[in-house]
């Protein structure tokens, strides 16, 4: 039994990190401000500290406290939004990176895993992309992203075992549908049942490596539990392909409702397309993942339906 510090346990990846790791006997803290998440959200059995993660107060606060590992997932999270007002977005990703290095170093706590994210790479020419692929990020959420990744190598130098997970693009049940600028799919079918038609900003043609939540909740748990996975840099994704063509031709199939599709404009720091190249992490942790598209939007939809 484990005692970990999660950020960002209101929001949709991090409450999902807290239930799994509560319901194999661990103890959870959390961190969060309640901006993008929900306090409903938190599992009733963690310890919860409403806060800014980049507060320095809420580490004195925390004097004292032992835990075994940092799960950084708290951060402003839409490429789009980080173009209104990109020192918010800094002090929410990177700021509050070194505040919580500096929290675990002091304290003892030598494990930390951050959840980074596939924008780091920004639009190469090669759309398949590996942990040694040119990160050339292009909006001010991914340099900030890029950022706390290298801060942490800094800090590996002086003990910290630390990990960052490339998140590529996130789905499932309980991923907030009141967030119009952040999350393909669920802006896409928050439309959907909720306004009958879907808005796309952009082409039909862009694509998507998209990796359904259980798939990344268990990546995170990999890496607590395999220490062959500190110092690595692991993309989280699928490897497969899916245009936006294809993903709503897919939803609406699930819907069984005709719902038109209107393209609309385009959004700041959008890019055409990548997917993850998962060998590494396969190769280190044998992470696999294990939800099809065409399940994983089906129990999202179903989901909805049951909740809205």
């Amino acid at each position: 039994m484990g005692n970990y510090l999660i950020t960002g346990g209101a929001g949709f990846i991090g409450s999902k990190v807290a239930e799994a790791l509560l319901a194999r006997g661990d103890s959870v803290s959390i961190i969060d401000n309640i901006s993008t998440g929900y306090e409903s959200s938190i599992p009733e059995k963690a310890v919860f500290i409403k806060s800014d993660c980049q507060d320095a107060g809420v580490y004195r606060g925390l004097s004292g406290e032992k835990f075994d590992a940092i799960l950084h997932i708290a951060g402003q999270s839409s490429g789009e939004v980080s173009f209104d007002d990109p020192v918010y977005d800094l002090r929410s990703n990177t700021e509050s990176t070194l505040h919580l290095l500096k929290f675990a170093f002091n304290s003892g706590c030598r494990r930390f895993i951050y959840a980074s994210t596939m924008s780091v790479y920004g639009q190469p020419e090669m759309t398949r992309v590996n942990e040694n692929s040119v990160c050339a990020p292009i909006s001010f959420y991914a340099v900030g992203k890029l950022a706390s990744e290298n801060y942490l190598r800094i800090y590996e130098k002086y003990g910290m075992l630390s990990t960052s997970l490339r998140l590529f693009n996130v789905y499932g049940p309980g991923q907030n549908l009141e967030n119009m600028r952040q999350g393909m799919v669920s802006i896409y079918l928050a439309q959907m049942i909720k306004k009958d038609r879907i808005i796309v900003k952009g082409s039909l043609e862009r694509f998507r490596d998209f990796i359904y939540i259980d798939d990344v909740v268990r990546s995170f748990l990999l890496c607590l539990d395999l220490p062959q996975t500190v110092g690595k840099t692991l993309n989280v994704g699928t490897g497969i392909k899916t245009t936006v063509r294809d993903l709503l031709k897919i939803m609406l199939e699930i819907y069984s409702k005709d719902v038109p599709i209107v393209q609309d404009g385009s959004t700041m720091g959008d890019i055409n397309g990548i997917t993850a190249d998962i060998d590494q992490f396969r190769n280190v942790a044998g992470f696999v993942p294990e939800i099809q598209l065409k399940e994983g939007l089906h129990r999202m939809i179903q989901w909805a339906l049951q909740t809205r």
